[in-house]
């Protein structure tokens, strides 16, 4: 795979390397962020010096379906030992699935030192490169956020109903049978947590996976160009909403979208196909595009 900088990346520096990551392992203006869907993951063995950040138990609110509020983002920074000037390197299972998830939430809070890297938990491995067992730890430090700001980079169900009433672009990044209606989870998974399948009226079927190579590393921008642009006619100038069932498919492509390709208006509709598929009175469509 070419360096990050000869990909026509909008904003390459979003991305790291392995090699890059393998040389600043010991750089303290930098913590290195695990987020996994399978928690067996980071304790099996992980990046030396990284910390684990796990979606469901540091990013969520314990009691309403949102995410944590800015006292408890503030309690986990000061617990991972970052201030706003660290530069914190996300990365994960699933070609960095819950990485990017992180990478979305820090954003919410304006923590916008952050960085993935390319390739996630696959390529360190595949490449034979040091893990440990070792659970890190930092000293605490005093980290003063922001309030969560949801006005630019989410969206809320009644957002996306105005947006589609107004012919605006959506992005569905689940799987072909998800999109159709044929599913209601991911093949692989149960199929449960939704009464209807299908997708919401105008969205593009654009599977978050196509964004991503073989080995875990993103394509290079006239790869997804290709395909966001040529393929599916999007236009970055327009604001974009992309979704998936959870909101952890979709962060992935509103990387994408934002970082790599640069489209100027892109949010993440968190509430996604568990909260659209169960809603009263909202519509949804079936079948392939």
């Amino acid at each position: 795979m070419s360096d990050i900088s000869n990909r026509g990346y909008v904003h390459p520096e979003v991305l790291v390397s392995t090699d890059w990551l393998a040389a600043n392992l010991n750089n303290a203006a930098i913590r290195i962020v695990e987020s996994n869907e399978d928690p067996l993951l980071y304790p099996s063995g992980h990046i030396p010096g990284a910390v684990e950040v796990d979606w469901t138990r540091d990013l969520n609110d314990p009691i309403l379906r949102d995410y944590l509020q800015k006292d408890s983002f503030e309690a986990l920074a000061a617990r991972i030992g970052i201030t706003p000037e660290t530069t914190v390197v996300f990365y994960g299972d699933k070609n960095n699935w819950w990485a990017t998830y992180a990478f979305w939430v820090f954003q919410l809070f304006g923590h916008t030192n952050a960085k993935i890297l390319d390739g996630g938990r696959k390529k360190w491995s595949d490449e034979g490169r040091e893990v440990t067992r070792e659970v890190a730890t930092y000293p605490a430090t005093a980290y003063a956020a922001p309030d969560r700001d949801d006005s630019k980079i989410r969206a809320f169900r009644d957002y996306v109903r105005e947006h589609i009433k107004n012919g605006g672009q959506l992005v569905d990044v689940r799987s072909p049978a998800e999109f159709s209606g044929e599913k209601t989870h991911m093949p692989e998974y149960p199929q449960e947590g939704v009464l209807r399948g299908g997708h919401i009226p105008g969205a593009k079927s654009v599977p978050w996976a196509r964004a991503a190579n073989e080995d875990g590393t993103f394509k290079d921008s006239d790869a997804l160009k290709a395909i966001y642009l040529g393929e599916k006619n999007l236009d970055p100038a327009q604001e974009t909403i992309a979704y998936c069932r959870i909101g952890e498919r979709s962060s992935h492509t509103w990387f994408v979208l934002t970082y790599l390709l640069g489209f100027e208006n892109v949010r993440n509709y968190d509430g996604s196909w568990t909260e659209w598929g169960n809603s009263v009175g909202v519509p949804i469509a079936k079948g392939a595009e």
